[in-house]
C-alpha cells in the first residue's frame, strides 16, 4: 500500500468528495403541490443534466396533500455541478426544501 502525502489546500476536487464522478445522484425536492411544480423541477434538472430522463421522476404527496416530494436522479459530473444545481433549485420560488 502506497501512502500519498496530501498537500494542505489541495485543489484536486476528487479528493474532497465522497462521490465518484460521473454517477447517478438522487435529489429530493419538496414544494407546494401546485400545477407547474414538477415541470419547473424537470426544467432545472435538464439545465444541469441534458440527458435527464423525466420518466425516472418519483412523486410523493404529503399526508394532507398540500405538498409534493419530487425525487430526481441526475448524472452528477462534478461537485460544482451539484452545488449549482442545489442553489438553483433552492432559489426557485416554488421550492421549499432540497435534500
Amino acid at each position: 500500500m502506497t501512502n500519498t502525502p496530501t498537500t494542505p489546500g489541495s485543489t484536486d476536487p476528487r479528493k474532497d468528495s465522497l462521490i465518484e464522478y460521473p454517477s447517478r445522484f438522487p435529489i429530493k425536492v419538496m414544494g407546494a403541490n401546485v400545477d407547474g411544480f414538477v415541470g419547473a423541477v424537470t426544467h432545472i434538472a435538464r439545465q444541469f443534466d441534458p440527458e435527464f430522463d423525466a420518466g425516472t421522476i418519483e412523486l410523493r404527496d404529503s399526508k394532507a396533500g398540500n405538498y409534493l416530494g419530487v425525487t430526481i436522479t441526475v448524472t452528477a459530473t462534478s461537485r460544482e455541478q451539484l452545488d449549482e444545481l442545489y442553489r438553483t433549485l433552492s432559489s426557485h420560488p416554488m421550492v421549499k426544501v432540497v435534500l
